[in-house]
């Protein structure tokens, strides 16, 4: 029993049910994730992103460490320079299909097979994919300096300075890139695959300044960079502390996309011979070299062909789990 008193509300002996049962209270603790943690977390949870970095750092490792790189030698016993005698017509020595001669995945001493003069075609296109993946990364490197200092310089300083940049941007913008990559990589093809990636990466930036100069036309007149103007911050101190970091999910976003944009621009310029020149190869090379054995001996179409479809698409794959990661409007997280 509990005693009352009139105008009092009755109260509980020990050891009585309270209104929500015998259940003991519960103490819930909120942990705030930063915007860095958040970003990580809804990157790892998707599945296309996981699948493609696993696939481009697999394509990675197969061809650097397979025939070495530099001074440092690979487990591959074979250099992609070394002929030997062609062997039952250069057929290839991997056989996926078990049910053809029961060897299922029977590697052998070619497993891509031999080109016309007997070279070991896997340290060919392992060497294709290093050179190709090499000049993408530099592309992809270069493009992001200049279109970040373009469109940084034009979308914050404007006046005369936005108009000279963006009238240089409409220049790119209104020439076909592939022309532009054709004129300029005749001229510096035979100076190396390095050159040949900075000069592709001074074409292909003019859609990372135009996204990067839109950003900063609309973060300049935000409030944060007002208080910060009205401090006496400078110039260079507001860009680099209030205003890149606010861009950063755009431009590595669309770094990734340039770098996959580079490896098909690589690739179609060395199918026309303007890309990376004889004794050297790449993935394009390759594909222009044999295109016409597509009928007779396809495996020397397809490996390169087939590597070029997986970095491409890997690289896509992680743009696009970047882009949904980066996104504001993505706030829901599993616990």
């Amino acid at each position: 029993m509990t005693d009352t008193s009139p105008g009092q509300a009755p109260s509980l002996a020990p050891g009585a049910l309270g209104p929500v049962g015998d259940q003991p209270e519960r103490e819930f603790t909120v942990t705030a994730r930063t915007s860095g943690q958040m970003v990580r977390r809804r990157f790892l949870r998707h599945r296309g992103a996981m699948g493609g970095l696993a696939v481009l750092v697999a394509v990675i490792l197969l061809a650097f460490t397979s025939i070495g790189f530099g001074p440092v030698d690979g487990w591959w016993g074979k250099d992609y320079t070394r002929t030997a005698p062609v062997v039952d017509g250069g057929q290839m020595t991997l056989d996926l299909l078990p049910f053809v001669d029961g060897d299922g995945l029977a590697v052998g001493e070619h497993p891509f097979g031999q080109d016309n003069v007997g070279k070991d075609y896997f340290a060919l296109t392992m060497r294709g994919t290093q050179r190709s993946l090499i000049i993408a990364f530099v592309v992809g490197l270069v493009s992001m300096l200049v279109g970040l200092l373009v469109g940084t310089l034009s979308g914050y300083f404007r006046g005369i300075t936005e108009g000279v940049l963006m009238r240089i941007t409409d220049v790119f913008l209104t020439i076909p890139l592939l022309v532009i990559a054709a004129v300029v990589s005749r001229r510096w093809s035979g100076a190396g695959i390095v050159v040949l990636g900075l000069v592709l990466g001074l074409v292909v930036w003019v859609q990372l300044a135009r996204l990067v100069r839109g950003e900063f036309l609309s973060l300049r007149e935000k409030e944060f960079v007002e208080a910060a103007r009205a401090l006496g911050a400078s110039g260079p101190r507001i860009i680099l502390r209030h205003l890149l970091p606010n861009t950063i999910g755009t431009v590595i976003v669309n770094v990734t996309l340039i770098i996959s944009a580079a490896i098909l621009l690589e690739t179609a310029l060395s199918f026309l011979g303007l890309g990376v020149q004889p004794p050297d190869t790449s993935l394009g090379v390759l594909v222009s070299v044999y295109q016409t054995a597509s009928m007779t001996r396809p495996w020397l179409f397809w490996w390169p062909g087939l590597f070029i479809i997986a970095i491409a698409l890997s690289i896509n794959f992680i743009g696009d789990g970047l882009r949904d990661a980066f996104d504001p409007k993505q706030t829901r997280v599993r616990a």
